[in-house]
């Protein structure tokens, strides 16, 4: 049936459309391999229909321009997604020979393809007017000058990544939002310059936003974020950690304004306390995941208000919250979320929590993982206890190396309780 002659069963039985419907759910892989199967079916098989969606990053370091020059001129305008995600050797030449022969791309991936330069922007700008979904994260050598490209010529932008490029201040997002106003996420971790002002902008130009990531943006403050919540009321994902500036303010202004917030991740906030998140808790009933590690101010009260308002947790991390106790788990063992719905819970260097919490925990019926690292009053019998109840879970702990006495002959052995429990 596979042999080389084009008059095999498979190519009289079936007609050509079928046979490339077939080819259509096939990977880059197995399409190349069937490429050489014969001469009917290296047609089917590179044929531009099966090319829509390309993700070479299996193949990074092989892929050089020229290889991207010849998949651009090969599928044309069937191609719509395309991933060169770590591709090291591709560069502003060989993406304005894709941006031209493309016109169709919606959703681009060049995550980390540092040769990138501003350039590229200004070549999908001007050939890629349907482009949808942009990462150019980690490609440092983007300013200004690319977002107000895309801002010319991609007015249908959807989603955008600059995360790490740190020459991107207040006047490219001011120019990005004014022409790419249906944004819905937008991903800026890293990017340091950025400063109230540019999410002064987005509050102004981006209602649809439902995503934004400001991890280590450590200029920003209450003001900036403020405006975020009063402008962006279909917020659902929120990542502000590292962001140490920010204060209970941001927690209230996200109750009131945001109420189908979903994902909180506030990490290294230090300045928040249980008044912002007992707001936070009465206002957003979908909160689903949240990262509080070293929110050092928050006590068991908090996880009293989750507890009873946020039935749909699944991921909640507290870990260097010192402040927490087993009374804090009681509640949340106990809470809504607890049967059907928690599945992971971080509780690393949590000194107070001990055996108990893991008591408490056992209801729960869906939790899958949690972290146990440095909690110095949970023992390995605790865990055992836990596993007869939840046998599945995958428990992650750390006990530290205790000394025992000097033997006899006065030396010491230093001894490790136990390592991670998987």
């Amino acid at each position: 049936m596979f042999s080389n002659n084009d008059e095999a069963v498979i190519n009289k039985k079936l007609p050509k459309e079928l046979l490339l419907r077939i080819f259509s759910f096939l990977d880059v892989v197995t399409l190349c391999r069937c490429a050489q199967v014969s001469r009917a079916w290296n047609v089917l098989a590179l044929d531009g229909s099966n090319w829509q969606r390309i993700d070479l990053f299996d193949f990074q370091r092989d892929i050089e321009g020229r290889v991207v020059e010849n998949i651009s001129k090969r599928c044309g305008g069937f191609l719509r997604k395309l991933s060169l995600r770590g591709c090291l050797g591709v560069g502003d030449n060989a993406l304005r020979t894709f941006a031209q022969n493309c016109r169709n791309i919606e959703v681009l991936n060049l995550n980390g393809c540092t040769k990138i330069t501003d350039a590229t922007c200004t070549s999908l700008s001007k050939f890629c007017s349907k482009l949808r979904h942009l990462d150019l994260a980690s490609c440092t050598s983007i300013t200004n000058l690319s977002l107000k490209a895309l801002s010319e010529g991609c007015p249908l932008l959807e989603q955008l990544n600059i995360s790490w490029c740190d020459q991107v201040t207040k006047d490219g997002i001011q120019a990005l939002v004014r022409g790419c106003g249906g944004l819905k996420a937008l991903f800026l971790k890293g990017c340091t310059q950025l400063e109230d002002e540019a999410l002064k902008y987005i509050g102004a130009h981006c209602p649809e936003l439902v995503t934004l990531n400001l991890q280590t943006c450590l200029q920003i403050t209450d003001d900036g974020l403020i405006t975020i919540c009063r402008g962006c009321h279909k917020l659902q994902s929120l990542c502000a950690s590292g962001c140490s500036n920010i204060t209970d303010a941001i927690l209230n202004a996200l109750g009131q304004n945001c109420p189908r917030l979903r994902i909180l991740e506030v990490a290294r906030c230090s300045q928040l306390t249980d008044v912002g998140f007992t707001t936070l808790a009465r206002n957003c009933h979908e909160l689903e995941k949240m990262d509080l590690e070293e929110c050092v101010q928050i006590t068991d009260s908090t996880l009293i208000q989750l507890s009873i308002h946020c039935p749909r947790l699944q991921v909640l991390s507290l870990s260097h919250c010192e402040l927490i106790t087993d009374d804090g788990i009681r509640h949340l063992g106990n809470g809504a979320c607890a049967h059907d719905r928690l599945e992971v819970i971080e509780l690393d260097n949590c000194p107070l929590i001990t055996d108990a919490s893991l008591e408490h925990l056992k209801s729960c019926h869906s939790l899958e993982r949690i972290e146990l690292y440095d909690c110095q009053q949970i023992s390995r019998a605790g865990i055992k206890r836990l596993r007869t109840h939840l046998p599945n879970i995958k428990v992650h702990a750390y006990f530290a190396p205790v000394t025992p006495p000097p033997s006899v002959g006065g030396s010491r052995q230093r001894f490790c309780r136990c390592c991670i429990i998987l």
